[in-house]
């Protein structure tokens, strides 16, 4: 009877091991397996060409600054973002006018199409009959020095990808903050204002330790998220050979389509997957010890 409840048990999450199988694990087999070959992804010949390709990897200059892009705009996201949401989030924790209604505009950006947002804040910097949106209210403003080229001069073309994709995203965060401090009991700081502490007090010793487990958790889906954006970027400049705005995905496809070199593609994505969790391990690893400090 033991055995059988244990099947009875297994038999119900039996689909979704098979769709994770036939649509994570296979496919993550397959590509690993074409990573040792030479592929154009037409013909039924492979060639096996063992680590050529990730030794290759190791001296392309346009990856790695694909990788340093994808770098930038995490950190503005991990930084900017991040503070930007637990911030708001503090501030809908409080009982204030209106927190609901703030609650349901924050979220707004994220559950939005990448590519809708894309568009819309391509018409608002790009060119239109000589100048976009944005430094037309600059220049009414009399700040006309400030604009830009905003997608297009190689300055100031990522920060404007990262800003946008920091704006998009911050809703997620911002959820996620809000909920871990509504988990936090009221109690405590009730007896931390009862023992004399301030408000900044009250942040360093109850808010923060309280809140670093959510804090880690926002951060590495931050990485792995950002690490991979590649659709609002698309949307912004246009086509996946972005030049000053190229990221790893976008990378991965332009080898893909233009070389037509899908052994190379394959071995580029497990290199940038194995980065991925590389970052995050270090990051858990970190968390973990700051927790440790902490008690």
């Amino acid at each position: 009877m033991r055995v059988k409840s244990v099947l009875e048990n297994y038999l119900f999450i039996l689909p979704a091991i098979i769709i994770f199988a036939i649509f994570y694990i296979i496919p993550f087999i397959w590509v690993f397996q074409l990573s040792f070959f030479d592929w154009d992804g037409i013909l039924p010949t492979k060639t096996f060409v063992g680590l050529s390709n990730f030794r290759e990897i190791a001296k392309d200059k346009d990856w790695w600054q694909a990788m340093r892009n994808a770098g930038y705009i995490t950190l503005l996201a991990l930084t900017f973002q991040n503070a930007l949401a637990f911030l708001l989030a503090l501030a809908c924790d409080r009982e204030i006018r209106l927190r609901n209604f703030y609650r349901v505009i924050f979220f707004i950006p994220p559950v939005l199409s990448e590519v809708v947002v894309g568009m819309v804040w391509r018409f608002l910097i790009s060119d239109i009959d000589g100048a976009n949106l944005i430094n037309r209210a600059l220049i009414s403003l009399g700040l006309g020095n400030l604009a830009r080229q905003w997608l297009s001069d190689p300055k100031f073309a990522l920060t404007t990808v990262a800003l946008i994709h920091c704006w998009k995203g911050f809703g997620w965060g911002f959820l996620i903050f809000l909920a871990g401090l509504q988990t936090i009991p009221r109690q405590l700081y009730e007896a931390a204002r009862v023992d004399g502490a301030d408000a900044w007090e009250s942040f360093k010793k109850i808010t923060i330790p309280l809140m670093t487990p959510v804090i880690v958790l926002v951060a590495i889906l931050t990485v792995l998220g950002t690490m991979q954006v590649f659709v609002l970027i698309i949307a912004l400049v246009g086509g996946e050979f972005a030049g000053h705005t190229s990221v790893p995905v976008l990378r991965i496809l332009a080898t893909m389509r233009g070389s037509s070199r899908f052994g190379y593609a394959c071995s580029q994505g497990i290199t940038f997957g194995l980065i991925l969790v590389v970052i995050s391990f270090i990051q858990y690893r970190f968390s973990k010890r700051a927790r440790q400090i902490q008690g």
